[in-house]
């Protein structure tokens, strides 16, 4: 008889990068994990559906990392298709119903990993029974919306409503499958969630350049079908054709779960646990990944940041610590890159709103540049924005607008925001230079001379 039974709910990235870890320091002959899915897939980038959709990456299967039989192969025991409806905190048990079979399974547990992820946003107009319509959540989403596409030639006109990261990504997606695109967004921008309002309107001119209508401040009543298709969307200004409607409305914590179990959630609607991952007030129940709240490293405040990398992070120190080790997760400032036809959009720390409603009096500077030296080949502009404590000249957040090798500068700015620089300790940075790469001069390096020019001035 093995020393720990493990229950796993969620074989996304979070909870299954906690049962490889603590297979991997328990072992097969002390640890048994049980491990529940309500999909058809584990472990899977989510964040690569809209680029095999839209042909950049060409198999499914590349966006699966590790299959059930693999899951298996090591030892644990997946589940596919079963759905978790309640938790038995007292008696540690949980109840698991079988979405293909039929029937329910009790499971007991010596220690338990929730990871639910998140649930998308849809308003009550979003929930018709109409075919052509999509969510983009999940991997059995995207095969769904693949399958359609590949199903329905004929039908040409495609309508994304909501202009965040998955929004605009989606966008691209489908353009590039061939398809009119019109992106809806209730902001005055685009990614208004991500950028400041000056950056945003960067990004929708170039979406806009791209082909893909972008129709802000759009107000989404209904959406109109016929013979259990879509046809249009419904707005007050008028109706707009769809042959598919794509819903990036956002994704909210799943935690209802664990709110029903007596687990506390707190009021960004993510399960509460402490930097081991912890849950508040429990002894042996861990959450990690989209369904819980993170503590942000410059306001203090908690937050929900739905992201990968969160998600493998978290999995990984509630791995090593439901295990019998120590590890812990020390929080977020934000960081994200998104990608829009040609366009590269990254950000990290705070934006100007999110400065303002933790109490920061700051200053900005924002520098156009090429991400090469001027004369190479191949030399593209790009926006700096800086953000910076106004008595202190910290760095409090960065974003980035350009095209090709723009982006990934924002791993830079991250490392200075999250070891607290202050942009003119910035300007003297040993960053690499040659010009197939930068210019003399890099464009993080003239950004921080000018916010250090901003914060002596405001002195």
């Amino acid at each position: 008889m093995k020393d720990v039974k493990l229950v796993v709910i969620g074989g996304d990235a979070a909870g299954m990068s906690a049962a490889s870890q603590a297979r991997k320091r328990l072992g097969p002959d002390r640890l048994e994990i049980v491990a529940f899915e309500r999909g058809r897939f584990t472990s899977y980038s989510a964040c690569g559906i809209p680029y095999w959709i839209g042909g950049a990456v060409g198999e499914l299967d590349a966006l699966v990392a590790r299959s059930p039989e693999a899951h298996r192969e090591a030892g644990i025991d997946v589940r596919l298709r079963h759905e978790v409806v309640a938790i038995d905190v007292e008696n540690r048990e949980v109840l698991a119903r079988d979405l293909v079979g039929g029937g329910e399974v009790r499971e007991k547990f010596d220690q338990l990993m929730y990871a639910t992820g998140a649930s998308p946003v849809t308003p009550e107009w979003a929930r018709v029974p109409a075919a052509g319509v999509f969510g983009v959540q999940t991997l059995d989403d995207g095969t769904a919306i693949q399958e359609w596409l590949d199903g329905e030639p004929a039908r040409r006109t495609a309508v994304v409503i909501g202009g965040g990261y998955i929004g605009v990504e989606m966008a691209e997606a489908l353009l590039k499958r061939g398809l009119d695109v019109t992106l809806l967004e209730k902001s005055a921008q685009p990614m208004a969630k991500t950028v400041d309002p000056d950056v945003g309107t960067l990004v929708a001119e170039a979406i806009r350049r791209e082909g893909i209508k972008v129709v802000t401040e759009a107000q989404v009543t209904g959406l109109a079908t016929t013979d259990g298709r879509v046809t249009e969307v419904v707005t007050p200004t008028g109706s707009l054709p769809a042959d598919i409607v794509v819903l990036g409305l956002g994704v909210r914590p799943n935690s209802e779960l664990a709110a029903a179990a007596g687990l506390p959630v707190g009021p960004t609607g993510g399960v509460r646990t402490d930097r081991r991952m912890r849950v508040a007030g429990t002894d042996n129940i861990w959450a990690a990944g989209d369904c819980v709240e993170s503590h942000h490293l410059l306001t203090g405040a908690p937050v929900n940041i739905p992201l990968g990398t969160h998600a493998n992070k978290q999995g990984r120190v509630a791995g090593i610590n439901l295990a019998g080790g120590y590890a812990t997760f020390p929080g977020v400032i934000g960081t994200a890159v998104t990608k829009v036809c040609e366009l590269e959009v990254a950000r990290t720390g705070l934006t100007e709103k999110e400065a303002t409603r933790a109490g920061f009096a700051f200053v900005t500077a924002s520098v156009e540049s090429t991400s090469r030296a001027g004369y190479y080949p191949g030399a593209s502009r790009m926006t700096i924005k800086l953000i910076a404590e106004r008595r202190t000249g910290t760095l409090l957040g960065a974003q980035i607008v350009g095209k090709a090798e723009a982006a990934k500068r924002i791993d830079a700015l991250a490392v200075a925001v999250w070891n607290r620089m202050t942009v003119e300790e910035m300007t003297a940075l040993d960053l690499s230079y040659a010009p197939p790469f930068a210019p003399v001069w890099d464009p993080v390096l003239i950004a921080a001379r000018k916010a250090t020019d901003a914060v002596h001035a405001a002195m």
